[in-house]
C-alpha cells in the first residue's frame, strides 16, 4: 500500500542544453531538457561535467548530459508547502523608526 502512495523515485540521464548569460542586460542560466518531460516540482536536475564560467559580458550555449531525478507526490507536497514557508524570507519588514533596534 505505502509502496503504490509514494513510489520510488526515478532516475533518468538524458541530453540538455545551457545557456548562460553574463551582461548588463541580463544575468541568467536556463537548462533545456531533451528528450524527457519538463522537470516539475520537487523533481532535481544535476548537470555533469566542469564547472562553467562565463566572463562578463559573454553569453555561451553548451551541449552536457544530466540527472533528472523525479520526485513523488510526497516530495512534491513538501517541496510545495517549504516554498509557502520560506516566501517571507526574501523581504524584510521594520516599523521602527531606524534610531533604536
Amino acid at each position: 500500500m505505502m509502496q503504490a502512495l509514494f513510489p520510488p523515485r526515478a532516475v533518468e540521464t538524458v541530453n540538455c542544453t545551457i545557456e548562460i548569460e553574463n551582461t548588463f542586460e541580463s544575468l541568467h542560466a536556463h537548462v533545456e531538457l531533451h528528450d524527457t518531460a519538463p522537470a516539475e516540482v520537487g523533481d532535481e536536475v544535476l548537470v555533469h561535467g566542469d564547472m562553467i564560467r562565463v566572463p562578463y559580458g559573454q553569453k555561451i550555449t553548451l551541449q552536457r548530459q544530466a540527472t533528472v531525478t523525479r520526485a513523488n507526490w510526497l516530495d512534491r507536497q513538501i517541496t510545495k508547502l517549504t516554498a509557502r514557508l520560506e516566501f517571507t524570507e526574501l523581504y524584510e519588514v521594520s516599523f521602527s523608526s531606524g534610531n533604536r533596534l
